[in-house]
């Protein structure tokens, strides 16, 4: 029998052919820590008495979830990566002078490359099969055994087929496609298994759309999504510096899939997740007879706090208000992007709506800062997890949705169809 992508990406860093269910041990091109993960890692790494890294240039730290500190306790967990990057002369080390959310960051860096194999002590490292590469989050001490060692232990996992068709209607984005997937499966649906995206409407997504889709895949608990390289992946890359030369793999036909799911595409409305899982989906027209009012929109994360992101929120909020009972907090993905916004007017037209613009951080997305919720709060978020007390009390509740949709409900005041 041929082989899945994800097969042939470690068959080609162990040097032979491999299967699933097979438990190998392989190179790493790329560990990713952050400022609230990285600490335990640190710590297990010098309790071993290694002085050296492995594979310096295959690791960074991306400090991007409490940064600018919020408090002291974070100010000081902070502390000690940034001790540890200057002491060991860290090349990717990536702090307030160069910020951004690592799953975003990395790719514009052109430090994820086709073909790579990719841990991160964070579960959305998922995000980089967008970009036709292995990538998958672990623990703090397995991220050590990385740091020490330069590979790490996998079972090569089983893979589900998904097939996209038809081409996306108004309004409907990669969000769309994955809610739909986990929808169907639900948030253990895919578990320890590869979630491996394809069919036609794959060449209808850009590089964001792709990055959504994979970076919920460990919402259906899968092991990693993947997409194979295109022209659109060549496109992206083709104005980086890369770290490697990239490897491109492609699923033989008769590759063995435990699962194949068939997702008509054409048909789709913007699809909602209700609370309290990201498998709770339902149609935009439900939630826009349930007539949900809202006390917060927050448009951003690893997951939709892109450009393409930025630009059709003011498109939708250009010359708009948000509604005065409800807030509107934007937070851009990288530096780079929040550039890029600053110039096209984005910040311009979010201000004068009445939003938030914030720096790069994760801070809404985990209920660390820059947009707690309070007591029986309601949120539309573009986030990936609306689990109970995700994004502050208990009590709130977390709607997550596309940009389109949660920019629409600002101005409304509650959850519409932006179509």
């Amino acid at each position: 029998m041929g082989q899945t992508i994800t097969e042939k990406i470690f068959s080609d860093h162990v040097g032979r052919e491999v299967k699933a269910g097979e438990i190998i041990e392989c190179n790493i091109d790329m560990v990713i820590g952050n400022d609230i993960t990285t600490p335990i890692s640190i710590k297990a790494f010098e309790d071993s008495g290694v002085e050296k890294l492995a594979n310096p240039d295959g690791f960074s730290i991306v400090m991007d979830h409490f940064i600018p500190a919020k408090d002291i306790a974070s100010a000081n967990q902070a502390k000690i990566s940034r001790e540890f990057a200057y002491k060991h002369n860290l090349k990717h080390y990536f702090d307030e002078k160069d910020m951004g959310i690592e799953h975003a960051l990395l790719p514009e860096k052109g430090l994820v490359i086709p073909g790579d194999v990719i841990i991160g002590a964070d579960s959305h490292t998922c995000t980089h099969g967008a970009l036709g590469a292995f990538a998958t989050g672990m623990g703090s001490t397995d991220l050590s055994y990385a740091m020490i060692t330069g590979g790490n232990w996998f079972k090569v996992p089983e893979a589900i087929k998904v097939v996209f068709s038809g081409k996306p209607g108004k309004h409907i984005y990669g969000k769309d496609l994955i809610l739909e997937v986990i929808r169907m499966i639900g948030v253990d649906g895919a578990l320890y298994r590869t979630l491996e995206f394809t069919g036609d409407t794959i060449a209808h997504l850009n590089m964001a759309d792709r990055f959504s889709l994979c970076n919920m895949a460990i919402e259906a608990g899968a092991k990693n999504g993947i997409v194979a390289v295109d022209d659109i992946t060549r496109e992206f890359l083709a104005d980086k510096t890369l770290a490697r030369e990239p490897k491109e793999f492609y699923s033989d036909e008769n590759a063995t899939y435990v699962q194949t799911l068939h997702i008509d595409v054409a048909a789709l409305e913007p699809v909602i997740a209700y609370p309290h899982l990201p498998s709770n989906g339902k149609p935009v027209s439900q939630a826009v007879a349930d007539n949900l009012d809202l006390d917060q929109v927050f448009i951003g994360s690893c997951t939709n706090g892109r450009i393409e992101d930025l630009r059709m929120a003011a498109k939708i909020l250009d010359g708009k208000k948000v509604a005065r009972k409800t807030r509107l907090i934007i937070t851009p993905a990288t530096q780079k992007i929040s550039l890029q916004a600053s110039k096209e007017g984005l910040v311009e037209i979010f201000i004068n709506a009445g939003a938030v613009f914030s720096n790069p951080t994760c801070g809404a997305c985990l209920g660390g800062y820059m947009g707690i919720l309070g007591k029986g709060e309601r949120c539309v978020a573009t986030t990936n997890r609306n689990f109970i007390g995700r994004m502050g009390d208990r009590s709130s509740e977390i709607y997550l949705a596309n940009s389109a949709v949660a920019a629409a409900s600002a101005i409304a005041g509650k959850i519409v169809d932006p179509r």
